[in-house]
């Protein structure tokens, strides 16, 4: 099975225009099954906010929630609001409780940074990580060319299988050691994960620019490209029981189109959608 939807349900105004806040994501699950909540990476979220999205949203519906960046080692100087790693997992644990005992959660997101490489060090960083989780699905995108050098892909690929991780598959700009290649690989036999971030190499390490995050994810794909992917996801569909695939590239409001048309193109029919309004004009 192939589940498509996007990161995010807030900013997506090609999908229901200029709508009240609270009706976003009933809107979106009217379109799409899954969706991605990356307002998890700067701040654990509160367990209130994770009840109202299960209870807005249709049987079925699955979340991936992304990591807190201190969890990811992305803070580098910035605060952490937690004195301890044990105590700063345990409150990202008690905080998607809601999702779990709903049956809502595909999967937990680590995506950890462009620093972080293939060190023995960075290794004993994922065992602990792991760990800490428990036993809630954990899917790791990597960003540092590193872990796919080479010497290191296969034994990378090994090490997320033997511990249990989802492999991350990303199409993104080839722009230098921060940016990882296409690896079509499942490590899980449950799920894999695909991320779409589109392929602006100009924009990719921009993080200076004020406006870096809408020039890094301002891309349309093509139609070529969504048959290439078709081939990649019909693939992976051979080795993981659920392939979960995000679109990333929302700067110019292309997400959703591109989400669509790759829908198209499988043909899928999408189970646990919410019924949609009426369309009176």
């Amino acid at each position: 099975m192939i589940k498509i939807g996007l990161t995010g349900f807030g900013d997506h105004e090609e999908l229901y225009g200029k709508i009240k806040p609270a009706l976003r994501l009933p809107t979106y699950s009217a379109h799409f099954s899954i969706v991605e909540i990356d307002s998890s990476f700067y701040a654990v979220q509160p367990v209130k906010n994770y009840t109202k999205w299960v209870e807005q949203t249709p049987d079925g519906f699955s979340f991936i929630v992304k990591a807190y960046q201190g969890m990811t080692g992305h803070l580098r100087g910035k605060k952490n609001y937690y004195d301890t790693i044990e105590e700063m997992f345990q409150a990202f644990h008690h905080s998607i409780q809601p999702v779990i005992r709903g049956g809502k959660l595909a999967m937990t997101l680590f995506q950890f940074p462009p620093w972080f490489d293939c060190t023995r060090e960075n290794i004993n960083r994922l065992h602990e990580t792991k760990e800490l989780m428990l036993d809630v699905p954990c899917a790791l995108e990597f960003r540092n060319s590193s872990w796919y050098s080479p010497q290191y892909r296969d034994k990378t690929l090994q090490l997320l299988e033997q511990e249990g991780w989802i492999h991350t598959v990303v199409d993104e700009p080839q722009a230098g050691s921060g940016s990882v290649p296409i690896v079509p690989v499942a490590t899980s036999p449950e799920m894999t994960l695909v991320r779409m971030h589109g392929r602006s190499v100009g924009g990719w390490n921009q993080s200076q620019h004020p406006d870096w995050r809408n020039l890094r994810y301002l891309y349309r794909y093509s139609t070529e490209e969504l048959e290439e992917w078709r081939e990649h996801l019909l693939q992976l569909e051979k080795s993981s029981k659920v392939v979960y695939v995000v679109f990333n590239n929302n700067s110019g409001g292309d997400a959703t189109d591109n989400a669509k048309e790759l829908q198209a193109m499988l043909g899928s029919e999408e189970q646990g959608l919410a019924p949609r309004q009426l369309d009176l004009f």
